[in-house]
């Protein structure tokens, strides 16, 4: 029970808590991004299913059917929802695969990431939505489980002609790219709670339902209130996990419902270990300096709500345009709005510039002219860059971008010796970037319009 889950002590207190038979019927795992939580929720899952009760550990190798069904994630007493990237899991995962296509735990490393996102879009909790200009989900779910269902038998069938395991990984990536972009939502929506809570209340084909929740805290207001009348009365059969990065990021009157379990950053060694052990992978993460202060991953790990870890920056690593190549581009957008908005303070007869708009703007100024981007105020040059940089911000990166925006934002003004400005510019950029994430999320804007938007609403927040 949870021995594929390397180096996190919160999986050593579930056992126990299972064991002695106190688990709670809802809780909450939370801690930084790539520490473990969905693992360890799907884990969760396998052992209450369990049906070798033998010694009562749910070994990960047992071989009972739940068991076996709950490894290939195809349980239908399994349930996931929430929002997360799965491209860059994907990505690793197959190339996982393709290091040594004979090795089973490379094969199922990449048809669980592929079950992963499929599982969103389940019947039991995922209703089709239309929307003009994205590709047909129906037809692309249906393509990537026919692909899948041939990928899993070609890889069992020592006569399969050679090579054709690895074509059908191609295309199954590049089919499941597709569906996430154009199909996955960046929040919660009260349409997938109603539904999984219907689910919830059915009875298990098995021992016990569980229902994942991942990134909890990025659920609209009707659906928290519709998760809420679930986890007041929970069916006895069923299991509720959520997921988040930050405890306090879940709203109160839910959190109080659920079982805290802490889930810590690694050490360094443990997620080498990890990646070598689950990616088959033993190269080193490059530590070369991206900005201000070493390694990407190095420096997000300082900052209070971030994405720490080595982990995170390999599976990052995989993505079309990873973090490492954002993050410059995010402090040119900062440094190019902080400078319009001194120019345009100047314009109104602003003649000092305040300790926290000059922090923001010299701090990012050098980690883009470090890139190799020129100082500029103007609007145009400054988003036909971005653009032309990103190709219009291709697959899920635009959101990834405005969180990077609001971690060096954040970085900056933690330099800054004023206490009120530090305050002041922090909930600007908060308040602006979340605006233009739901922008694109719920009203489908396009990036460059987003931007411009973004541009100009900050630089006259700035220089009022």
């Amino acid at each position: 029970m949870f021995e594929n889950i390397i180096a996190q002590a919160a999986t050593d207190q579930l056992k126990e808590d299972i064991l002695a038979n106190r688990l709670a019927p809802s809780m909450l795992f939370f801690g930084p991004a790539a520490s473990g939580k969905g693992s360890s929720a799907l884990e969760l899952a396998r052992a209450l299913s369990c049906e070798n009760t033998g010694g009562g550990v749910a070994l990960w190798s047992c071989p009972c059917s739940s068991c076996v069904r709950h490894r290939s994630l195809v349980h239908p007493d399994l349930a996931m929802i929430g929002p997360r990237g799965f491209a860059a899991e994907i990505a690793a995962s197959r190339a996982a695969f393709l290091r040594d296509t004979s090795s089973p735990a490379g094969r199922s490393l990449f048809i669980r990431s592929l079950r992963k996102l499929l599982g969103r879009f389940a019947p039991a909790v995922w209703e089709h939505e239309s929307k003009s200009g994205k590709a047909n989900p129906l037809s692309l779910l249906q393509s990537l489980e026919e692909e899948l269902a041939e990928f899993e038998k070609s890889v069992s069938d020592t006569d399969a002609p050679a090579g054709v395991s690895e074509r059908l990984s191609a295309s199954l990536a590049k089919n499941a790219f597709k569906l996430e972009d154009d199909c996955m939502s960046e929040a919660i929506p009260i349409a997938q709670v109603r539904k999984a809570t219907y689910w919830s209340r059915l009875s298990p084909s098995g021992k016990r339902k569980t229902l994942v929740i991942e990134n909890a805290d990025r659920m609209k207001e009707d659906a928290r209130n519709a998760l809420l009348k679930l986890l007041e009365e929970p069916p006895e059969s069923l299991c509720i996990v959520l997921t988040a990065q930050r405890r306090e990021s879940v709203m109160p009157t839910i959190l109080s419902r659920l079982r805290p379990y802490r889930f810590n950053a690694r050490s360094a060694d443990e997620e080498r270990e990890i990646i070598r052990r689950v990616f088959r992978d033993s190269r080193d993460i490059p530590e070369g300096p991206p900005g201000e202060g070493g390694s990407l991953a190095a420096r997000e790990s300082a900052l209070p709500h971030s994405t720490p870890g080595m982990v995170g920056a390999y599976l990052d690593s995989f993505t079309p345009q990873p973090s490492e190549r954002l993050l410059p581009l995010a402090a040119f957008f900062i440094a190019a709005v902080t400078r319009s908005a001194v120019v345009l303070g100047r314009s109104r007869g602003e003649t000092e510039i305040s300790p926290g708009l000059n922090t923001l703007g010299s701090y990012c100024a050098r980690i883009a002219e470090n890139a190799g981007f020129e100082r500029t105020e103007d609007a145009g040059q400054t988003l036909a860059t971005l653009i032309s940089q990103t190709v219009g911000f291709e697959g899920r990166s635009y959101p990834r971008f405005l969180f990077l925006n609001l971690q060096l934002v954040s970085e900056a003004l933690a330099l800054c010796e004023s206490g009120a400005d530090r305050i002041r510019y922090r909930e600007m950029w908060k308040k602006r970037i979340e605006a233009a994430q739901t922008a694109f999320v719920t009203f489908n804007q396009r990036p460059e319009l987003s931007l411009e938007s973004l541009f100009f609403r900050l630089r006259e927040d700035m220089a009022g």
